[in-house]
């Protein structure tokens, strides 16, 4: 049986979870609907290079896509790894932090599947 303690240490760690702060700071660095998307596509895929990485994430631009890879490689989600200079050949793949995320993204696919009957009014 958990004592009174015990209990109040798990509210106490749910409710430092669900701060604000870090709400908004996760969010931040997950902002633009094109990161979770490259997140997403990577843990499907694993290691990809870059052109298999615009082929798969349909409507993504070359720029963006530039821009989101090298602010997840800043955060240390994905990593880059230059596999030709010659070629400008370069594979990304998720890091042992960014793969921490698949349980985040499973619960929001999760949840969207409850609610696509909601999404598919619109």
């Amino acid at each position: 049986m958990e004592s009174k303690k015990a209990k109040n240490n798990i509210n106490i760690n749910c409710s430092e979870l669900l701060s604000l702060t870090l709400v908004k700071e996760t969010m931040q660095l997950l902002s633009c609907k094109w990161k979770v998307q490259i997140i997403a596509f990577l843990l499907r895929n694993g290691k990809t290079r870059y052109m298999g990485l615009q082929r798969g994430i349909c409507g993504i631009s070359s720029r963006v896509l530039s821009k989101e890879l090298q602010e997840l490689e800043q955060n240390e989600i994905i990593s880059r790894t230059v596999m030709d200079p010659k070629l400008t050949s370069v594979e990304y793949e998720l890091t042992a932090h960014g793969k921490t995320l698949e349980g985040v993204l499973l619960c929001i696919a999760n949840w969207g599947a409850h609610c696509k009957d909601l999404f598919q009014k619109k």
